[in-house]
């Protein structure tokens, strides 16, 4: 095969990863095809079966070697968890009643609180947070 046919092969493909969504696959058999079209460029002669070797073995050469610093390098960082509340000591803001909802402050800052037992809470009593839901604390009191 001509050494431009594998050039444009290597372009294509190169370009083919930059129009799919992610995952660093494409692009290795575009660099194998360039660089079997670059050797016969520069004048190495080779039958069409080492061609299709050369162009398998340094696509997964660099498959195996460049994908996964390629990842972690363009990929976002994974999710980590908001700072959690859970275990936080907070003083209650307004007295509590069982099953409504109050006011403590975590923080220095006002949140709305249930207490989890089922019974009051009278206003600045320490509490504990022991869950979350969304902006609202359930708050048990602090031993």
């Amino acid at each position: 095969m001509p050494f431009w046919l594998w050039l444009i092969l290597g372009l294509v493909l190169l370009a083919g990863e930059l129009l799919t969504p992610g995952g660093f696959f494409i692009v290795f058999f575009g660099v194998g095809a360039l660089v079997v079209g670059l050797l016969g460029l520069a004048g190495v002669v080779m039958p069409l079966w080492l061609q299709g070797v050369a162009f398998s073995a340094v696509s997964v050469l660099a498959l195996l070697l460049f994908r996964k610093p390629l990842l972690g390098r363009f990929s976002p960082p994974p999710a980590r968890k908001v700072d959690p509340l859970v275990g936080e000591e907070a003083v209650t803001l307004e007295e509590i009643g069982a099953g409504r909802l109050g006011k403590v402050e975590l923080r220095g800052t006002p949140w709305n609180a249930r207490a989890t037992n089922g019974r009051a809470l009278a206003k600045g009593v320490r509490v504990r947070v022991e869950r979350v839901e969304g902006l609202t604390v359930f708050v048990g009191r602090a031993e």
